[in-house]
């Protein structure tokens, strides 16, 4: 079977009013209340999108945040109300909140690389001398990010977000109370499918007032997961934890010496290397949800989709 990348959009649905091709996702406003997010197969990384797309990308992005937000709507209320397409999500048009919240289990990631450098404070956050990458922290911890319209996002502290007021101390406590809880139930569904939540980040927005959550939870684009089984063998070896997340995309990138400096150059992405990529996905989806995913592997996606939205939209 021949794999296929959505990796553009162009559609012109009923009463659409506009539209934002971010990295990953095309998002259509219809009629300035509801929002077509399509997840594409485009993929990024430091902030810059690989001039490849990844086959079922989009489709396992679509279908896990849409299980963890119908598996969270008892703790906070979301913006999704419908998925007629694999790779749709439906819902409602939201104020976003320009605050970010990131929330670490375990130096990983950016934390590591920055503890690595000898910081100790991320964000306002202290974090503790004498830790090891992967360690776990003592306490979950929030490192919010200021979201940049273009380009990198900015580590920010809680005491800055407030003085500077991207948000009021009331929402920000909201939000901050939400994260928390997420994080713990993401957890708990992870552990009971063998693998760990190690980082994550959540986006919140307003809607008539109240916080909502809105765009994606859980995923593999937006958060890092370890395979349970070995971690603490691997950590007491010194190994490297096996995860699945987007960060082994990050890896082969700085291995190829890409960071999305200044005059780096692209490496080039073998068929391989995709299909190893689209596979990764595709095994998290399965680990995650416990369910089988399903390729829809349909001759035209765009007219699909098309289909499928306008459909739906008929019934609003």
């Amino acid at each position: 079977m021949k794999m296929t990348a959505l990796t553009k959009t162009n559609f012109n649905f009923p009463k659409q009013s506009s539209v934002y091709h971010g990295k990953v996702r095309d998002v259509y406003t219809i009629a300035n209340d509801l929002v077509v997010m399509i997840a594409s197969d485009r993929i990024s990384a430091f902030d810059h999108i690989l001039p490849k797309g990844i086959p079922f990308k989009g489709q396992v992005l679509n279908q896990v945040a849409r299980f963890f937000l119908e598996e969270t709507r008892d703790i906070v209320p979301n913006w999704l109300e419908a998925s007629p397409d694999p790779m749709v999500a439906i819902g409602k048009k939201c104020e976003p909140i320009r605050v970010e919240m990131v929330i670490r289990g375990y130096l990983a990631g950016h934390a590591a690389r920055e503890y690595k450098l000898g910081k100790r404070i991320l964000c306002g956050v202290s974090m503790a001398d004498g830790m090891m990458e992967n360690d776990p922290f003592p306490e979950p911890i929030i490192t919010p990010a200021a979201k940049a319209e273009e380009g990198h996002d900015e580590d920010i502290s809680k005491e800055d977000i407030l003085s500077r007021g991207l948000v009021s101390k009331e929402i920000y406590e909201t939000m901050e109370r939400y994260t928390h809880k997420l994080f713990e139930r993401g957890s708990i569904m992870a552990k009971n499918r063998g693998l760990i939540l190690v980082d994550t980040k959540y986006e919140f927005g307003l809607y008539n007032g109240e916080v909502i959550l809105i765009d994606e939870i859980h995923t593999p684009d937006s958060s890092r997961y370890f395979y349970a089984e070995g971690y603490e063998r691997r950590q007491k070896n010194k190994e490297a934890q096996i995860q699945l997340s987007k960060e082994f995309v990050r890896e082969w990138l700085i291995q190829n010496k890409f960071q999305g400096k200044d005059g780096d150059i692209m490496p080039d992405m073998t068929v391989d290397f995709i299909a190893s990529i689209s596979n990764r996905y595709i095994e998290l989806y399965e680990r995650i949800t416990g369910r089988e995913f399903i390729k829809e592997t349909s001759a035209n996606v765009t007219e699909r989709i098309e289909h499928n939205v306008v459909e739906y939209l008929k019934t609003k």
